[in-house]
């Protein structure tokens, strides 16, 4: 299951949730089941919940024979929701890894990446919601600049959006390799694939509507936490480590801060790292994706929800 998806930053994540033998731990993402293993090694009698809505994760799910162990395949924004089926209101860490997987790259079929041509999909689950393709046969060309703009960070967001929508009207837009003919002209010299997977990146995050899942997730992972119960989340892109580290230091997506009639701060974390842990340089050379990835520790504190 490891070659499926090497975890980054694997030890500093597990040393993160501070395991207990007895405890019971979610693992929000996942994929090729590399944390939930190692994890699974640490319980005794605790217990493991497992989500994922990808049918291929459910598959390598499936290869796990633990009776500490459940998997749940559903959005990780229905944290409190599947974990109440199982009688379960509190854990005591959450662990989840941002963004697709390596494996979800490599694979043609998806339309996640350029590397080789597919159907432009990019569904996390292929069971349900609109495809890329669809999303820019029908979104306005300024919805569209949001999208590249805010997911993308792209600069030349309003011509690129554009060139989309006017492609679009010969016919539709439904492989990686129309995509890319269409972007090329607009690509830096030198910068053609991290331009690419710029557009990509913004397609996706509108597909699988992975910012608002995000807000709804951290949110009800505060709720369920046992009091110094850990909250471990590792990002790939600087919004979703921004509205990460908002929740972690005030409770909120905007990180507003909240006092009490005191004026003594009211937040129902507390980071453990101020600053985001980065992966060492001997990961970065072994595995590329680990260079964007930043990880952010939180412990639930008492009084304030």
């Amino acid at each position: 299951m490891m070659e499926y998806h090497v975890p980054v930053m694997l030890a500093e994540s597990i040393d993160g949730l501070k395991i207990k033998a007895d405890g019971i731990y979610v693992d929000l993402t996942f994929g090729g089941g590399g944390h939930s293993k190692v994890i699974l090694e640490k319980l005794e009698s605790g217990h493991l919940y497992a989500f994922d809505q990808d049918e291929e994760a459910e598959q390598n799910a499936k290869k796990i024979d633990s009776r500490s162990f459940t998997f749940i395949k559903a959005n990780f924004r229905y944290l409190k929701k599947y974990l109440r089926v199982y009688g379960i209101s509190k854990v005591n860490g959450i662990l989840a890894d941002l963004g697709i997987s390596s494996h979800q790259i490599d694979e043609a079929s998806r339309g996640f990446s350029t590397r080789s041509q597919g159907p432009l999909d990019m569904r996390m689950n292929q069971k349900s919601g609109i495809t890329a393709s669809s999303l820019i046969s029908e979104i306005e060309d300024y919805d569209l600049r949001r999208v590249l703009r805010n997911w993308g960070d792209l600069k030349n967001a309003s011509a690129v959006s554009r060139a989309i929508c006017q492609a679009r009207v010969n016919a539709p837009i439904e492989t990686t390799q129309q995509l890319v003919d269409i972007i090329e002209p607009f690509a830096p010299r030198g910068r053609q694939n991290k331009f690419y997977a710029q557009v990509f990146q913004a397609l996706r995050i509108e597909v699988n509507e992975e910012s608002l899942a995000l807000e709804e997730m951290l949110s009800e992972g505060i709720d369920v936490l046992e009091h110094e119960g850990r909250f471990v989340v590792m990002s790939y892109h600087s919004l979703e480590d921004r509205m990460v580290k908002n929740f972690f230091n005030k409770g909120k997506r905007d990180g507003e801060v909240e006092k009490d009639f005191y004026g003594n701060l009211l937040r129902p974390l507390v980071p453990i790292n101020k600053k985001p842990i980065m992966a060492r340089e001997e990961e970065i050379n072994r595995n590329k994706r680990a260079r964007r990835a930043k990880l952010r520790i939180a412990q639930k504190i008492e009084n304030v929800r």
